[in-house]
């Protein structure tokens, strides 16, 4: 039997517009997972450096690519996932990375365990050099951004890390919202959530590459992109859930303002109780 037959296809698309400084090392870290069933797209916008110059070093290797004006990044992303057939997929933009071993992981817990349809490894930010720099805990409930506490220390699912399923993906669209510039990463996930549950993993499978003059860097822009996703998929959910998410919000509100330290304890008793407990997978 042909090896890439025992294992899923996974697409993987990487966008690209001038990262030519770090794109190489984004390539590798794919290529290099030496997986066998895998669809490698790269959609670069037209750029202006040696962006494409290394994308034809790796031309041999990849399911496809092009350079062409693109209406931004989730539209490039949008394209390349039109090209794709991956029963699994995800995306890794041109400065970060796919960790060592990912993909055969992925591909094993995916095929283990059939319910399972999209999965978040454990996040990761590296520094220019590559270093691992941060790592915390995931987010893994709808709940936690439906209560805003996502505010507290700007905790959100890390895209890198995450991989889905092509059913899933359909289920939700099947495709990015444009109505976002920094945040459709999130509005995917928040869509997501109507249809599966996120399962996590405290495996490191790929990283975030924290570095200057990133759009990333402008929090203030993505929470408030953030919260017109939350209010459009909050319609989306059953009213028996908006029914117990309101009923149990109140009663919180009304413990926060009472001066007893053990309401504290009662709220986020409820707290927990709303946002539930990961699933994990070893």
């Amino acid at each position: 039997m042909n090896a890439a037959t025992t294992y899923p296809k996974i697409t993987v698309v990487t966008p690209n517009y001038n990262q030519g400084e770090f794109l190489e090392r984004t390539i590798l870290s794919v290529l290099d997972q030496d997986y066998p069933n895998l669809e490698y797209i790269i959609m670069d916008g037209g750029s202006s450096d040696a962006s494409v110059s290394i994308i034809k070093k790796y031309q041999e290797q990849l399911h496809y690519w092009v350079s062409e004006p693109d209406n931004g990044m989730y539209d490039a992303i949008n394209k390349g996932f039109s090209r794709s057939s991956g029963a699994i997929m995800c995306w890794i933009n041109s400065d970060d990375v796919l960790w060592e071993g990912s993909l055969k992981y992925i591909a094993k817990k995916f095929t283990e365990n059939k319910k399972m349809h999209w999965l978040q490894g454990l996040p990761s930010v590296i520094n220019e050099n590559g270093e691992v720099i941060l790592q915390r805990e995931q987010v893994f409930s709808p709940w936690f951004f439906y209560l805003s506490e996502h505010r507290a220390n700007f905790s959100f699912i890390q895209q890198e890390s995450t991989f889905w399923t092509r059913e899933l993906w359909n289920k939700a669209g099947g495709h990015l919202s444009l109505q976002y510039t920094l945040a459709s990463d999130f509005d995917l996930w928040m869509r997501f959530f109507n249809f599966e549950t996120l399962y996590c993993t405290k495996r490191q499978l790929a990283a975030f590459r924290k570095r200057e003059g990133q759009k990333s860097n402008d929090q203030n822009r993505y929470l408030k992109e953030a919260e017109t996703s939350l209010k459009l998929n909050f319609q989306k959910i059953s009213m028996s859930k908006k029914i117990s998410f309101y009923t149990i919000s109140a009663f919180m509100k009304i413990l926060g303002k009472l001066p007893w330290t053990f309401s504290k304890r009662i709220r986020n008793s409820c707290k927990n109780k709303l946002i539930g407990t990961p699933k994990w997978v070893e």
